[in-house]
């Protein structure tokens, strides 16, 4: 474990992840990126997470989040709207991060690291219309000599 804001942060979560497309299930809906990757790093107190994506049709996004694995709530960089990811370490060794836009709750991820840590798999609960909710599991791969 690394120390990180109020909690620790495995230490297996820094480094570089990329998005495993065909071990990862989106239900009936199609992958929403063709490539993904994030880096996970320590950034003072608390760490710094980096996106990159590449949709399906070429376009790109690019977001930050800097923040303490506290449970509170801290701004996604790089988006128009008023997003939030607040990360919280659960009793199971998992770690939650609840997603709000504009102070509402549009999902909730569960994430864990396996025993090698090689891999990091979320499973996230999105808040759709009229109460509906769809369940998506990503699967991210650890790039190689990536992370402690």
């Amino acid at each position: 474990m690394v120390a990180a804001g109020a909690a620790a942060v495995p230490a297996a979560w820094l480094g570089t992840w990329a998005l495993n497309v065909d071990r990862s299930d989106y239900g009936s809906a199609p992958p929403p990126y063709k490539r993904a990757t994030f880096r996970i790093e320590l950034a003072g107190e608390g760490i710094r997470v980096v996106y990159d994506m590449v949709h399906p049709r070429g376009g790109t996004t690019h977001l930050e989040w800097t923040g303490l694995v506290d449970g509170r709530d801290y701004a996604l960089q790089g988006v128009d709207q008023a997003i939030t990811y607040a990360y919280s370490a659960r009793d199971d060794g998992a770690h939650e991060i609840v997603v709000k836009i504009d102070g509402r709750v549009a999902a909730r991820s569960r994430v864990s690291v396996s025993p090698d840590g090689r891999t990091m798999t979320t499973i996230t609960t999105t808040a759709g219309p009229g109460r509906q909710s769809t369940v998506s599991t990503t699967v991210y791969e650890k790039a190689l000599g990536s992370g402690l």
